[in-house]
């Protein structure tokens, strides 16, 4: 059995902590260790556009009165993997979808970049876009929910 390195486990949590980073995994072929905590997610509603780029188009989240609890909602689009979600296919452009849009199961309602790599998030379900819980340009958990299709 592998000794820990109590010494690297204390390093990587001050890079948790330094960076608001939620975990970190450090693997050396031989030696994995993966550092995590636990964080309460909360949705920010504020007023100050997220800039992605030159010219950033600013798509405000719908009011969090429409559902109360987002990640228990049957409708709740949730992140597949930890990234920056964008809600626009590039700075300038019109959303993928609005609130108050009706979308179609497979389409796209935004993109998560993890590891320089654009990855579509669709839709789950037909309906109607209620809701949308990211900002452009806002980093996102996993399992995080994203939007609200009823």
């Amino acid at each position: 059995m592998t000794q820990i390195d109590n010494e690297l486990v204390r390093q990587l949590a001050g890079i948790l902590n330094e960076t608001g980073l939620t975990e970190i995994e450090y693997d050396t072929g031989g030696l994995r260790i993966r550092v995590a905590r636990n964080v309460q997610h909360t949705v920010l509603t504020s007023a100050a556009p997220v800039a992605h780029g030159a010219g950033a188009h600013h798509v405000p989240a719908a009011a969090p009165a429409a559902v109360s609890d987002p990640a228990s909602h049957p409708g709740a689009l949730k992140a597949p993997m930890v990234g920056v979600a964008y809600l626009l296919p590039e700075p300038g452009a019109p959303p993928f979808a609005k609130v108050g849009d009706q979308v179609t199961e497979g389409q796209t309602i935004c993109l998560i970049e993890a590891m320089k790599t654009f990855n579509p998030v669709k839709a789950h379900r037909s309906g109607k876009l209620i809701q949308v819980l990211v900002e452009n340009g806002a980093p996102v958990e996993y399992g995080e929910p994203l939007a609200i299709i009823e």
